[in-house]
């Protein structure tokens, strides 16, 4: 199943992808939230889907984020060992984990907005991760995949400035407006054969950035779930992203950094493609 959600931005219907057209479920459903989610909502929809004929979507209508507003939006930097060492920082020997504000998430073809007094705007290609259900305390990694609902493309945007450069945690260059473009959709794990074995891209005006795969994660998925799980309850519909693979802008010699005008898009193997035009805050 491929969850979609479309309409604008806050008042988001759900719907799924089906042969690659978009279906209307705001009949059956409210939307796709920790309530869907908890509720067995994936098995629920499979029997909507299979006992009801669906419309359509309407061609123009925005796609907005595939799940929700989350509770969490969960990080973990860099865990790729290579984009690790293009930052100059240490592999580590735990997952680094950071938070983003829940409203930077938004849909897959919305603007990244470069934030006032910006200069180091960045681009990171990540793997999402949503909660099917809530975990807390989870016994071992093998655990985790029956509290996955599904994976998605994540773009994690940075402003390296506000991140590195002034002071404290990495929030604050982590959570500006429209920071974390999601989707197009959310592709149920049962899908997905491999998920750490993923190819992903990134490009900004046509020119390749990022290419990697998420078999160079140091901590792959299902750790990361388990390992979350032992500091707090991982809510049904919270978003891990998963890290990015080597090729981000600060990274690049030189340095380069989106600005308005620029466009950017990035795909991961069986998860879709976004593509964002950058305008000014």
């Amino acid at each position: 199943m491929r969850l979609i959600r479309f309409g604008d931005p806050g008042r988001e219907k759900p719907g799924i992808l089906l042969d690659g057209i978009r279906k209307d479920l705001s009949a059956h459903f409210s939307d796709w939230d920790r309530a869907f989610f908890n509720g067995d909502g994936i098995s629920r929809l499979r029997q909507v889907v299979a006992q009801h004929q669906l419309p359509d979507v309407p061609a123009d209508a925005r796609w907005g984020a595939p799940v929700a507003r989350p509770g969490k939006v969960l990080c973990i930097g860099l865990n790729y060992s290579d984009h690790a060492k293009e930052s100059g920082m240490p592999i580590p020997s735990e997952p680094i984990v950071f938070q983003k504000a829940a409203n930077t998430v938004v849909g897959p073809y919305d603007h990244v907005l470069i934030p006032r007094k910006s200069e180091k705007t960045d681009w990171e290609v990540e793997l999402g991760v949503v909660i099917g259900k809530d975990a807390r305390y989870l016994d071992s990694p093998a655990d985790s995949a029956a509290y996955i609902a599904g994976y998605c493309v994540s773009h994690d945007v940075s402003e390296r400035a506000f991140q590195l450069e002034r002071g404290g945690q990495w929030t604050k260059g982590k959570s500006c407006d429209n920071f974390n473009p999601l989707g197009p959709s959310l592709v149920t794990s049962d899908e997905i054969a491999d998920v750490q074995n993923l190819a992903m891209t990134l490009s900004v005006n046509g020119e390749r950035m990022q290419q990697g795969n998420t078999g160079t994660m140091i901590f792959d998925v299902y750790f990361l779930v388990h390992y979350l799980s032992q500091f707090m309850t991982l809510e049904a519909g919270d978003l891990i992203s998963t890290g990015t693979p080597p090729g981000v802008g600060m990274g690049k010699n030189p340095v380069r950094y989106l600005r308005a005008g620029d466009e950017v898009t990035l795909s991961i193997e069986g998860l879709g493609e976004q593509r964002q035009v950058c305008v000014d805050a």
